[in-house]
């Protein structure tokens, strides 16, 4: 179903000037920003979870650290 959507002129503007070649449509560029967006979006998510991937093994890493430091000085409490 195809419809009609409403554009302020500096919106047309724009899409204007995002068109790859002269035959592309407004529809042509919006679905590649879509596709760009949902891209950029699950690129963004992997790089969280490598981050957190990471944080995780620092963290790993200070508490072994710690937990040696622990059983040398063999607290009395």
């Amino acid at each position: 179903m195809v419809t009609t959507i409403q554009l302020n002129e500096d919106v047309k503007i724009t899409l204007e000037r995002l068109k790859e070649k002269r035959g592309d449509s407004y529809e042509d560029v919006i679905v590649r920003m879509i596709k760009k967006a949902e891209m950029q979006k699950r690129m963004d998510r992997e790089l969280m979870i490598e981050g957190a991937k990471k944080t995780a093994e620092e963290s790993l890493k200070i508490t072994k650290e710690f937990e040696e430091i622990d059983d040398e000085l063999k607290w009395g409490w």
